[in-house]
Parts: C-alpha cells; structure tokens; sequence
C-alpha cells in the first residue's frame, strides 16, 4: 500500500533518445546519453536541416492533493496516534531484569529426603 502510495504522488518523467528511429538510451528523472550523430546546428547546411536523432520525454505528474496536516485529526485520533508512537519506540528498547532479593540467600538444607521417605515420586 505504502508502494502505491509512493508511486502515485511522485513525478516521473521518462527521456528517450532515438537514432534512426532505434531507441539509444532511456533515462528516468535526467537527459538520456546522446549517441554523437546530432547535427550542430553552427554549421547546419540547407540540405542537412533534418537530423537522424530524435528526443521523446514523457512526464506523468503525480497528485499533489494528499496533504494531511496532524492538527486536522480529532482529539480521540491525536491522543492514539501519540499513544501508539510511545508504545511502538518503546518496543525496541531493552528492558531492565528484574532483581530478585533471594539471590543472596542460598535455599534451606533438608535433613530428610522427603521424596523416598513418604515414596511420593513424580512420574
């Protein structure tokens, strides 16, 4: 979506250069190569007024209407737009291990093994 999105408000213009009716070179957003046959026009004779080269440029103009504003939400959209933005940055933040107090504390000694005392064993 965010794709289409793109391609549809950017201008795109297509430059292709013809030599003899084949095309040379294709250039998206700049002036294609020249293949070095144009005739120059300070020593253009009569006879050599048409040249074999010829320029095709086509620009498609995007939409320019697509302009939302963030004061143009409501409050209800503002409040879970900022709402969303904190929780969304702080996803990727490492979160702190929690510290336990018993770590100090090493477990109590059994004097009994209560497991084959009472035969109680967990299958």
């Amino acid at each position: 979506m965010a794709l289409l999105v793109l391609l549809s408000t950017v201008s795109w213009t297509v430059d292709k250069h013809l030599c003899m009716g084949k095309v040379v070179d294709v250039a998206f957003f700049a002036n294609a190569k020249t293949c070095g046959m144009e005739v120059d026009s300070n020593s253009m004779d009569a006879e050599f007024e048409k040249s074999c080269c010829d320029e095709v440029s086509f620009t498609m103009q995007g939409q320019e209407d697509l302009k939302t504003s963030f004061f143009d939400l409501d409050l209800k959209q503002q409040v879970f737009l900022v709402g969303f933005t904190y929780y969304y940055i702080n996803l990727f933040q490492d979160v702190d291990t929690v510290t336990t107090s018993f770590i100090g504390h090493p477990p109590p000694l059994l004097d009994k093994d209560y497991q084959v005392l009472f035969e109680t064993f967990l299958i």
